[in-house]
């Protein structure tokens, strides 16, 4: 069986379609997009298809999305981290529900792949949550190995509708050939990470890879097309 997520709150309204299809869900809780009433709807949906929930802090950052880093001092970002996962977490918490992880988003999440004092900021926001939720976090990158260090639990994620760079670096949406979505290809994306260990970057070459679960974004053209060729091929759904 293979575990998938996706990002969700984040003003498509596919979230009926989308939560039969998938394991657990990132929340955008009012950083990169969503607010109270989207938060509410993602909690009541998740809980009648039982998925689990994570929260999906990113840069606040509404214009673009959290998808570009910004000028914003360490306390300013500390902070609105840490409110952005408390928003989701009373939410949660008001349907008797305990979250399940927590997932940055865009920008925040990709450039902890290298940079160190942002994934120390991170974890140091974090701390308060450490004994109680997962991190959903990439393979060979900086943040993963500052978490363990540090005692958190991490859950492996890839993304089966992006390419990778050799670094596993995500290509960056910049260009053309940075997402996959044609859902065989996709599959095919997926079936070389889950048999081989590897996924197959933009230049064609094989690096190692670890994972746990697989991301498809929610934006995707033809998510949920390919979320149920995924789950046809995959989990015999």
């Amino acid at each position: 069986m293979l575990n998938i997520n996706c990002d969700l709150g984040e003003g498509l309204n596919n979230e009926n379609i989308i939560m039969p299809l998938i394991d657990s869900c990132n929340v955008a809780c009012g950083g990169h997009a969503g607010d109270n009433a989207s938060m509410i709807e993602c909690v009541e949906i998740s809980i009648r298809n039982n998925v689990k929930i994570g929260a999906h802090p990113s840069y606040p950052d509404k214009i673009n999305f959290g998808r570009k880093k910004i000028n914003i001092s360490p306390s300013e970002l500390s902070y609105s981290i840490i409110s952005q996962i408390e928003s989701l977490e009373a939410i949660a918490s008001s349907y008797g529900v305990i979250l399940n992880h927590i997932k940055a988003h865009g920008a925040l999440y990709n450039y902890m792949m290298i940079d160190a004092d942002l994934s120390n900021l991170y974890l140091d926001a974090l701390k308060e949550f450490k004994n109680k939720y997962s991190l959903y976090i990439p393979y060979k990158s900086e943040i993963e190995k500052i978490a363990i260090k540090r005692g958190f639990s991490i859950v492996y994620e890839v993304f089966g509708d992006r390419n990778y760079n050799d670094d596993l670096s995500l290509v960056s949406r910049n260009y053309e050939n940075a997402l996959i979505t044609d859902p065989d290809n996709v599959v095919e994306h997926i079936k070389t990470i889950k048999e081989t260990k590897t996924v197959k970057t933009i230049n064609g070459n094989f690096q190692k890879i670890k994972f746990d679960t697989i991301c498809i974004h929610s934006d995707t053209n033809n998510s949920v097309d390919i979320l149920k060729k995924i789950n046809k091929e995959f989990n015999g759904k």
